[in-house]
């Protein structure tokens, strides 16, 4: 009787959380535009129904909604793929996966450090295999991906702290890897490129290691202090990133908690002086007018809550915030590639950096993805289907690798 039981129950919560999912469906967008919309709608409505799953889980106390969705978003193990060697390490107490080809190399391979998206929240080594495995077999380089702790149970700077001492430790025994010390790529997508900037940035200054030969950033969030800009604007309800999430993202890294995210959302959250110092930066005005035609509001600037403001300044610090950062830091960068995604909330971040890479004489490599919606990269081939655009994204990041 226990099992027929259990069965029932599971069948009862895999129902409610369809009807939860089929609920909140309608409250997205996904334009005409974009790439492969009905698969795309299978994508959120899994995602949605894993949420609402997480959310029941988490009221009849088996576990948490976070913890939930973790799980779901690991994936499988893949087989053995015949072309990598592929180990799980730690780097500094960092947990690793280090793939390697294993045909035979002329010289030595370009080495990158990958750090994966997922909000700083979720996401793994699991998580990312696919796209990892991808770039190490097709650019014929060693990748090491990192899986640095994550938040709420880890707040900012764990995250960063933790890339920064694998990437150092990798850097310092690379000889182990068959690496070129001249061609080591820092790469990340979403918070992972929010990660690898910020690396990027410190090691710029760096004298006893070797120079980065360059950094990808893939659809990175770099800055937390306007969620209006036209982006933010256009894609509010764009999966798979939305507005509101993005913001509740930052401050589960930040804070570990989000009980202020109206307030950041509306813009209240940072003083008056502190948003013209870095207007010069982080403004619509710096945006390309082509970025605009979906339509941008001039929002009225709000009054700052100085409560909010203190339990979130540390917005203002590069290494979470690398768009902020200081003209002879950015003038510092290597050779940077950049993917951006029209329907994405972070597209303006990515044009944001471009532009300040660009105007401190630092060589930029932009790819668009017109069709593009965040997360794009990670679903190239997901669950028997793919996403062209996807695919394209994947190629024009090996492509990149293999003219370095």
């Amino acid at each position: 009787l226990l099992l027929p039981a259990l069965l029932l129950l599971l069948l009862l919560l895999l129902l409610a959380a369809l009807g939860a999912a089929l609920l909140e469906l309608p409250s997205y967008e996904i334009p005409r535009g974009v790439n492969q919309p009905a698969k795309l709608r299978l994508v959120l409505a899994l995602l949605l129904g894993t949420a609402a799953l997480g959310k029941i889980l988490e009221k009849t106390g088996i576990c948490s909604q976070i913890t939930f969705g973790r799980y779901m978003r690991r994936g499988r193990r893949l087989a053995v793929d015949p072309k990598l060697f592929i180990q799980d390490l730690q780097f500094k107490k960092v947990p690793v996966r280090v793939y390697q080809p294993t045909a035979p190399s002329h010289g030595r391979r370009r080495g990158i450090i990958f750090f994966h998206g997922g909000g700083w929240v979720f996401g793994s080594l699991d998580t990312y295999e696919k796209v990892c495995r991808y770039i190490a077999r097709e650019s014929e380089s060693v990748v090491v991906s990192v899986e640095y702790r994550l938040a709420p149970e880890h707040k900012y700077p764990a995250a960063y702290e933790d890339c920064l001492n694998a990437t150092l430790h990798f850097m310092k025994n690379i000889e182990h890897y068959g690496v070129d010390p001249a061609r080591i790529i820092v790469s990340g997508d979403s918070a992972g490129g929010n990660l690898a900037a910020a690396v990027s940035q410190t090691l710029a200054s760096r004298s006893d290691l070797p120079k980065l030969r360059a950094q990808i950033l893939i659809y990175p969030g770099l800055q937390a202090l306007d969620f209006n800009l036209p982006s933010y604007q256009q894609n509010r309800a764009v999966p798979l990133l939305l507005r509101e999430r993005a913001a509740f993202f930052a401050l589960q890294y930040l804070n570990g908690d989000a009980s202020h995210v109206e307030e950041v959302l509306e813009g209240s959250h940072i003083p008056a002086d502190v948003r013209s110092k870095y207007r010069k930066w982080v403004s619509a005005d710096n945006i390309p007018e082509e970025f605009k035609i979906r339509g941008v509001k001039t929002l009225a600037p709000t009054d700052c809550i100085a409560e909010v403001y203190e339990s979130v300044k540390r917005f203002c610090e590069p290494n979470l915030c690398p768009l902020l950062a200081e003209d002879a830091t950015v003038h510092q960068q290597p050779e940077s590639f950049i993917l951006t995604c029209e329907y994405d909330v972070l597209r303006d971040d990515g044009l944001l950096y471009k532009k300040r890479l660009e105007d401190n004489g630092v060589p930029v490599t932009w790819y668009h993805i017109e069709d593009g919606f965040h997360g794009i990269i990670s679903l190239h081939d997901y669950c028997g289907f793919s996403f062209p655009a996807g695919k394209r994204g994947l190629d024009s990041i090996v492509n990149f690798i293999k003219g370095l």
